[in-house]
Formats: C-alpha cells, structure tokens, sequence
C-alpha cells in the first residue's frame, strides 16, 4: 500500500511541474504578454504599474535604482543563511539516532504533596498493564483512516512533520502558553514512545528530528501500527485493542465505523470528549465525531450516502471510572489531575503517572477545615470550604465533601448555591467606588416597595431600623436599605462590581435586576472566597490556583506557577468597604460571636438566601479569605431544597457556617502575627451632611439575636482620633503561616438551585 501511495505522490507532484511551466508560457492575465517569476514579483511588488511604469535604458527609474539592487542583496544574503541552515539542520540529522523506547511511566505513581513539598495528600495510581498489542492488519481500514482524518490528513505524504505546527509549537514553549495541537501522527507517536512530557525547544527539536528519522526508516504502516498500540484513548486504555474494550466491549477488529470514529475523537482530549466526564464532553464528543467522518469524506475515504448513517453516536459502554480516591482529600486530588491539563500537560501526560505535584494546600488548615466541617454540619447538609491566600490566589485549603469515592460531586467548585447576603458587600464595593460615602444614610423600616420590583421587600424578622449607614447595614444585614441603596447606584454597578471582584460573568442569576444585592445569583463557594480575597488583598484580585510545582520523577519536566494578578479596585474604596464589614462581628452585628471569641481584625458577612436555599458566612483577616456555604440537597443532589422553619432558625449564616469558619480560623491562625487591617479612608465624606443624633445607646458587650437587637449608634466623628475600628491588640507573636502558590482551578459547574425569587432573604 505504502509503494504505490508514493508512486501515486510522485506522478501528483511531476503533473503540478508541468502545469507550473504551462502556466509560466500563457498570457499575463492583467498585460496581455507572457510572464516569468521575475514578472510575477514585480507586479505584485510594484502595484498597477507593471511592465508600464518602467522607463530609461536599464527598465528602472527614480527609487527602482536603488531598490531592485538593494533586494537582490538582500535576497543572496538570504539564501546564504538559509544554506547554512539547511546545513545545520542536516548535519543535526545526521547526528541524530532514534532512542531505545522510554520505560512507560504509567507504571509509576504520580504523588500529591502539601504545600511543604514532603507530605503526602495521594497518590494518583495507574491501572498496570492495560495495553494490549495488536497487528495493523487486524485493525479494520476504515478505522485507521478515521484516526488520520482526526489526527493527521497528509500523513501518507508528509515526511513525519507539519511545519505549521512546529512554529506553533516553538512559539507556546517560548512564551510559556497553553500547549496547542498541529502535530503529526508520527510526531505524536515519537513524543509518547521515545520522549519525555518536557515543554522545552530542546525537547521539541529532538521530536521533530527523530521523526523525520523515523519516516525515513521506516514504511507508513509500521508508525501507524506502532502509534495505535501506544496512544491513550482515556479510561486508563492505551492502544486501540484496550481501548475498544473500555469503549465497546469488543475487540479492535469488529469495530465499526462509527465507532472508530468515536475512538479517533476522544484521542485528542479524553478528559474533554468521553462522555463519561458528563454532558458537555457528551457535546464535544458529537461535535468532533462528526469532524472526523466528514473529513473521510472529503480525502475520499468515506461516500457522502454511507456517511450518512452516522447521524448519531454509536452506543458507549457505561464506565464506572477509575480507582477513586477516599475521604476529603479525594475532592483535593480531582482538582489537581483537573489543573494539570489546564497547565499543559496532556491526559496522556498525566495517565503516565511518574508526576511529583506540590500543591499550595497547607496542611494545617486543611486539617482544619475538614474537622470544623465534621463538627459542625448537621446531618442531611452539605458544606464547602475555600480558603485563598489576599493578592496571590493560592487554595490555602478546600473542603469539597466527606467522601470522594462515595460523593463526586465537590461543594465548593462544582455545586452551586444562591450567594444570599454574602452578595452585599459587592454593592457597597460599587458605591464607594462611585464617591458615595459609606457614613450615608438610608430607609432601613420594613416592608419597602420599589418601582418596578415584584415583590414587597422584607428585613429578617420584619424588623424596622430607621435611618442607617452603610456600616450599621451590613453590620445588621438589612434587606429594605440595601435594595435602596442598589435602586440609586444601579443594579448593573453591583453586578459589575461582583464580576470585578471574581464573580465570573456567567454565574447562574447574576443579573442586572434590583435584587440581584440580596443574593438572587447562585456561585461557587471558591467563586466567593476568591471575591472577598480580592477586598482583603485592597483591591487585587487572584485567580485561585491549586499547583504550586510539578516535576517528574526522571526530572525531565518542570513547571512553576506563577500568581495571575491584576488590580480591581482602588486601595481607597476597598478600604472603606472593608472598614464597613467589620461591623459584621461587633456588637449589634450578625455575628458577634466571632468578634468575642477570634482577637483580631476580622471583615466579613454573613448570608441567608432567599426561601433558605443556602446559608453562608464568608469573610478574611489579612492573610486569608474564607468561604462556607451550605445547603440541603435534594435526595438526587440536583438541587437546593429549603430549610424548615424550625431547620431554619438553628440554621442560619450567624450560626453553623459562621460556627464552621470560626472553628476553622482559631486553630489555624493560633501563634500567628495578628495584622491589622488598612484605616478607613473617608471616601465621599465631603458630602455626607453633619447630623446631630437624636439619642444613644450605651454599648452592649453581649451577643444580642438577629431579630432583637437594637441598632449600634448611628453617627461618629469623621476622622477618629483613637484606634480605628478593628485595629488589633498588641501582641508578641511573630510567625506568619507559611501558605505557598501557584495556578488556576476551573470554573466547575454541576448542580443547581431553584430558580431564585427576590425577597425578604438576610442575615
């Protein structure tokens, strides 16, 4: 087959001669006379004028002079360059032998370690042995060329590499982007059996020569034969005979196709195409299956009436997937294996194992996330936990579930709960960054209507509270005067505010609607985590990441994260903002709790939604933000269902998620430096007018409940003279928790909530 294909090319490429030199002898199609290459470059160099634009004895005028002599230098500069590169490049050739296969490192594990670098989190272990030789003869045809309509159209005729993409990929290992496919069959073939995962030039110049090495040695049916018996089809089968088993429980031989087809397309990306990952790799799946049967189509490969057949996909074997990781520190390892593709590596790469992959989860606060949640969840809730590094983004600890292997779903980047009160920080985020101070008062009485609002708006307990600022609003969490205070701004300042901040864009109900300050949007809990960082680190905003470094066993691969920041905010506003949530936790707050029993500065909120879908209680110190949300799911965990009345009033953001964060934070931040946070700057105080209080109130040094406490005082001077709020208390301790960095976690998505319905939600 290989002999005649050539003999076939060869003939294709004489005729192309041919017609070449014919055309060289036709009419010029603008001129009317025959042309030759020199023509050619001179009309297009020279515009409209052609042949007529010449003038005097030598056919050169004016700036020709001194251009066409100039040019024909350059171009015999050129040439001598490129001869000596072509020099170089064959004597590297020629010095090139291809290597003894590398020892398939999917024997080895690859292991997860905190951020310390020594202490293992898992260990992400290889089915041993899944492969499964198989002769090409015995692999339908119609099979083969699937997998080259996937992968490489030219490979009968190409030499073993594609140009393209060799500059594609010489360009992403410089600049460090995420890697790009181009690469042939023979290509990949010599990267998975004879190379290493390293990104380097170095290693792609090796790949590229030994290639080119390889096709001259040996016949196109020995690198096809040898590529379908190593490449990795996902579900821990490598090679095409182990690989229609996982798929279709059945042998290579008896594949169909439409199911080489299917085998083809999840080659690419296994992790993004089986649809055993869920609906959206269900998706791609279709998308690319019918990429490759219309490609066989159009190399000749397939007839248009038998392609279409195949309109659908062939039936998939259920897959189980693989040996799953147990306990917590399960959630923790899919997030990673998740984050190494993101980074660049391929699901090849990471199905070899021989990985060693720090991690930017400190083991003392994961130790003690997971023992605040064991204590404090009531049965029948579900809870998750992020905490992230202010101004880096590194995943301090997470807290996804109490059982990976039983549970996949993870609560804090795939499950998805209405943000409730935790939503109106954003608002006071967009106020002061619009010059509104946060000492200016609005109608805190209760119920309040709104033009063009559906639903009368409630405070928690109907409480009424007068005139309030913007301190004593997020202190009491109250409903009436933050839909007042997002009617002046506008609600899309709030939204914005909250994309800003972290939100990302496509968070489930993040509209620009008047309640979308009560919560109505449904996000991750380490979509909020990573908001409030952003306050906490004044104004810079992080990507969360999860990898701080990975190397391989052999050491010939290496990666480092490196922090993705930008500034959101101004230092000014999120100064102010934070001043106002540490009102939170002080006396006449929603969770004053906190304020007695944890002695530092603390800014934070707590949050019931609304029909209490979610309760939540999320805030930070200067060295960590944190996050738990909670919610009861539904007996399918599809959705949120809503607490009881009585579930309700035990259950509410001052209680267990503001019980959870505190019994995580006291242990974790004991011995350590107690920062304090920067002082209120004022913005906007110019403009709110002096008032003369019409009475006071002797401050209480008890936690009062939501529903009866009164309002703290409602004016102050302008620019305290003593101790700002939340300034901390002296102290001699000097440590700082050493919490490490690195890159980003995905945007999961997975359950959902009820579609959400403004109201009377707070707390």
């Amino acid at each position: 087959m290989t002999q005649s294909r050539r003999e076939i090319r060869a003939a294709q490429m004489a005729e192309d001669k041919r017609n070449r030199r014919a055309a060289a002898k036709r009419p010029n199609s603008m001129h009317g006379e025959p042309t030759d290459d020199g023509d050619a470059l001179e009309f297009r160099a020279g515009g409209h004028g052609g042949r007529g634009a010449r003038g005097g004895g030598d056919g050169r005028s004016g700036w020709r002079r001194w251009v066409i002599p100039t040019l024909k230098w350059g171009s015999l500069a050129g040439l001598v360059l490129f001869i000596l590169g072509i020099g170089g490049i064959w004597f590297a050739y020629s010095q090139t032998s291809v290597p003894q296969p590398n020892e398939f490192v999917g024997r080895q594990v690859s292991i997860i370690y905190y951020s310390d670098g020594k202490t293992e989190i898992d260990r992400i272990v290889q089915d041993e042995g899944n492969r499964q030789m198989v002769e090409l003869a015995k692999v339908p045809d119609h099979v083969q060329k699937a997998h080259i309509a996937a992968e490489d159209r030219t490979f009968y005729v190409n030499n073993g590499i594609s140009v393209g993409g060799i500059f594609r990929a010489v360009k992403t290992s410089i600049t460090g982007e995420t890697q790009v496919g181009g690469s042939t069959i023979t290509q990949q073939y010599v990267k998975n059996y004879f190379l290493s995962q390293d990104r380097t030039v170095e290693r792609k110049a090796k790949e590229i020569l030994i290639a080119m090495k390889i096709d001259g040695e040996k016949s196109k049916d020995q690198i096809l034969g040898d590529y379908l018996n190593t490449i990795y089809y996902g579900r821990g089968a490598y090679g095409i005979q182990t690989a229609a088993q996982a798929y279709f429980g059945k042998s290579a031989e008896k594949l169909t196709v439409g199911e080489g087809a299917v085998l083809a397309s999840v080659i690419n990306a296994p992790s993004l195409y089986d649809p055993a990952e869920g609906e959206k790799a269900a998706a791609n799946l279709e998308r690319r299956y019918a990429y490759v049967l219309d490609g066989m189509v159009e190399e000749g490969w397939l007839s248009a009436a038998e392609r279409a057949k195949f309109t659908e996909l062939p039936k998939i074997k259920e897959y189980k997937g693989p040996r799953l990781s147990r306990g917590t520190n399960g959630y923790i390892t899919a997030e990673v294996k998740k984050e190494l593709v993101r980074i660049g590596l391929t699901d090849q790469d990471v199905a070899k194992g021989g990985l060693r992959i720090v991690t930017t989860i400190d083991r003392k606060a994961q130790s003690n996330a997971v023992k605040s949640m064991g204590k404090n969840l009531p049965k029948g809730v579900q809870g998750g936990l992020v905490a992230i590094k202010p101004g880096d983004g590194a995943v301090i600890a997470m807290y996804g579930g109490s059982d990976y292997s039983k549970r996949q779903l993870n609560n804090s980047t795939q499950a998805i709960m209405q943000g409730g009160s935790n939503f109106k920080p954003f608002t006071v985020l967009a106020a002061v960054r619009e010059g509104i101070s946060t000492k200016t008062k609005f109608d805190g009485n209760s119920p309040k209507e709104f033009e063009g609002y559906p639903h009368p708006v409630n405070n928690y307990d109907d409480r009424d509270y007068g005139k309030v600022d913007m301190r004593r609003m997020v202190g009491r969490s109250i409903n009436t005067a933050f839909v007042e205070l997002n009617e002046e701004i506008g609600p899309d300042k709030t939204r914005q505010a909250a994309i800003d901040a972290g939100m990302p864009e496509g968070t489930r109900g993040l509209e620009n609607d008047l309640g979308n300050v009560l919560g109505t949007a449904s996000p991750h809990v380490i979509d909020m985590a990573s908001a409030y960082s952003t306050i906490a680190a004044q104004g810079v905003r992080s990507t969360p990441y999860l990898i701080a470094k990975v190397t391989t066993a052999d050491g010939s691969y290496s990666y480092t994260a490196k922090p993705k920041t930008r500034r959101a905010f101004a230092k000014e506003v999120t100064a102010d903002v934070t001043d106002a949530m540490t009102y939170t936790t002080k006396p006449g707050g929603t969770a004053t709790k906190i304020g007695r029993e944890f002695d530092r500065p603390v800014a934070s909120k707590t949050g019931t939604s609304e029909e209490n879908l979610s309760k939540w209680f999320s805030g930070f110190v200067p060295q960590m933000a944190v996050s738990v949300g909670t919610y009861k799911p539904t007996k399918d965990g599809s959705s949120s269902l809503s607490l009881s009345d009585e579930e309700s009033v035990a259950f509410d953001g001052s209680t267990i998620p503001a019980n959870i964060w505190l019994d995580f934070m006291k242990p974790t931040f004991e011995g350590v430096e107690v920062l304090p946070f920067p002082e209120r700057e004022g913005v906007g105080d110019e403009d709110v007018p002096t008032e003369t209080p019409t009475r006071t109130e002797a401050p209480t040094t008890t936690e009062a409940p939501t529903t009866t406490s009164e309002p703290p005082p409602t004016s102050e001077p302008a620019k305290p003279t003593k101790t700002p709020p939340g300034k901390p208390k002296p102290t001699t301790t000097t440590q700082e928790p050493t919490f490490t960095v690195t890159e980003p976690l995905p945007d999961a998505t997975t359950t959902t909530t009820k579609p959400p319905k403004p109201g009377s939600g707070g707390g």
